[in-house]
Parts: C-alpha cells; sequence; structure tokens
C-alpha cells in the first residue's frame, strides 16, 4: 500500500466511522494532511470538544489524548499508538507532589499541560506554555511550586521576581539535551537568521533567542514575520511544517538533537489500524481522577 493510498483510505474510514484526527505539529506530513486539527497540545484537546464526530484519534503522545478525554468525557478518544508517552509528563507522581504541600501549606501548585491525569489531580491551575507566565503573574498567591519543566519554570520565575516559585529538577530531555555551544555555531552558519526558541530549552540557549515562545507562538511569528531566515529551537518537525507552509522563507533546526522519538512512535499505519480497530488503545479514567484532573484546566480556561 502506498502513502497515497493509506492516506485515501484513511479519509474514507474516518468519515464512515464517525472519527475525528487530531494530529501535534510535531507529527509527519504524511499524518498532518489527513488530521481534521493540527495545534499544539492544549490547543488539539480545546478544538476537539466541538467537534461533531463521537470518537477521537490523537495523533500525539499519551498526556495530550487523556487531556482530550478530560475536555470530552462523552467521546470515546483513541491513542494511535499506545507506546507514545512522554518523559517529562511521567517524571512525578501525585505522592511527589503531595509531600512537597504538606511542607509548603498553602502553596499553589501550577502544572504544566505536559503532565499526566494522575498528577493534574493534585495541582490548582493548569497552564501551557503560552500562557503561563500570564496566569502565574496573575495567581494571588506569592509561593507557587510550578511542575515539572525547571527550564519553562526558570523562564518565569525570572520573569516574575515578584513570585516566590519553587521548581523541581524535571524537564523535557530532547528541548534540555541543546547547549550553548550548538547556538552559537548555528548562529555562526546563518547570521542573518533570527533564533525562535521554545521555553523548555535551558537558559544558556534561551538567552540567545530573538523570540521565546510555544511551538504555537513560533509557527505563527515565523508565518507572520517579514524576515527571510529562521533558526527553529523546538522539535525538529516543525522546521519541515514551516518550510511547507512558508515556501519563500528558511528554516533551519537549532539541533538536530531536538527529535521527540514519542512523537515519531505514531505511524499512518497507526492511524489506519486505529481508524480499523486494530492495536490501538481507549483512553479509560475513572471519575474521581476525571473530576478531580479537569478542575485545574478549568481554572486555566477561567484566568
Amino acid at each position: 500500500m502506498t502513502i497515497y493510498e493509506m492516506q485515501k483510505e484513511i479519509l474514507r474510514l474516518k468519515k464512515e466511522n464517525d472519527v475525528c484526527i487530531l494530529a501535534h505539529s510535531y507529527q509527519g506530513r504524511e499524518i498532518i494532511e489527513i488530521a481534521d486539527i493540527v495545534g499544539d497540545s492544549f490547543a488539539l484537546s480545546e478544538k476537539a470538544r466541538g467537534v461533531k464526530q463521537k470518537t477521537i484519534l490523537m495523533c500525539g503522545v499519551r498526556f495530550m489524548a487523556e487531556t482530550a478525554k478530560l475536555l470530552s468525557p462523552d467521546k470515546k478518544v483513541l491513542l494511535a499508538n499506545a507506546s507514545a508517552g512522554c518523559p517529562m509528563a511521567e517524571q512525578f507522581n501525585k505522592d511527589d507532589i503531595l509531600k512537597i504541600k504538606k511542607d509548603y501549606p498553602g502553596i499553589c501548585v501550577v502544572c504544566y499541560i505536559n503532565t499526566t491525569a494522575e498528577l493534574k489531580t493534585v495541582c490548582d491551575v493548569c497552564v501551557t506554555s503560552s500562557s503561563a507566565l500570564r496566569i502565574v503573574k496573575k495567581l494571588p498567591q506569592k509561593d507557587i511550586l510550578f511542575i515539572p519543566d525547571i527550564n519553562l519554570g526558570t523562564y518565569i520565575k525570572n520573569s516574575l521576581p515578584e513570585k516566590n516559585i519553587i521548581l523541581l529538577n524535571g524537564g523535557c530531555p530532547v528541548h534540555s539535551s541543546v547547549r550553548e555551544q550548538e547556538v552559537l555555531d548555528a548562529k555562526k552558519l546563518h547570521p542573518d537568521a533570527l533564533l525562535l526558541v521554545h521555553p523548555e530549552c535551558r537558559e544558556e540557549v534561551a538567552r540567545y533567542a530573538d523570540i521565546i515562545g510555544s511551538t504555537a507562538d513560533i509557527i505563527s511569528y515565523a508565518k507572520n514575520s517579514d524576515k527571510k531566515e529562521f533558526i527553529i529551537g523546538t522539535e525538529i518537525s516543525i522546521v519541515e511544517y514551516l518550510q511547507f507552509e512558508c515556501h519563500d522563507k528558511s528554516f533551519y533546526p537549532l539541533s538536530t538533537k531536538i527529535c521527540c522519538n514519542d512523537m515519531k512512535a505514531t505511524t499512518l499505519a497507526d492511524v489506519l489500524n486505529s481508524i480499523k480497530g486494530i492495536n490501538t488503545e481507549e483512553i479509560i479514567l475513572d471519575k474521581d481522577t476525571m473530576d478531580k484532573a479537569v478542575r485545574c484546566i478549568n481554572k486555566m480556561i477561567e484566568m
């Protein structure tokens, strides 16, 4: 079966089986082309709430599928590849956070969207990389535990010195693998290019950035800028994504190390098999977890 034939079959079956396909921007082009909604982690789940289809198929990683289920509890949510996890989302568990809350009574726990549903049950408010700074600034509490990403947390801490932000040693192993020398090498190779960096990168990398922002922010800036060359400091798939979107501009990876194997785990064959009901996983969360986990997401939407 060719890629085209597989895509054609997926388009036929998703209509026949009443399936809405969500694809994270880090997915391969062959998957993005057959998706109904493409975006970053929270945008996918938020937009999925308004779709008419009864089944949602997530082409991404597990925490994204869980978030989709939390926001669309009446829909059937499938994860295209059951092995697609997220090391950052799974670094801490509920008991780790409950212990810290006991040591710091009254502390406000802010969790990045890249966390498991179980971890969200003990958090006060959820944030995305694009909303984190604004939401933390608005919080009435001075003492804040930000989990799990130390790099995004450091960016917020440096921007809001009036807050007492406690950080744990967690984060995205892919984004944090890049070091300062790689930035200097990339800028030397492409001296006229703007550097767009995700806040999950280390502080030693982010300080050279022209723009620090979420995946959606990076894409939007590159599309709308009158500049023609960009070094992309996030998952390498975004270089390809932007090259398809902006034919008249040039995009270069900050480092080829920024490649998420979990995001690459999902294949077009996985999507086809999932729609057929083969080797897919339905996301099942108990009512107590659902009720507790969705509160911090609803707080984010409210704020």
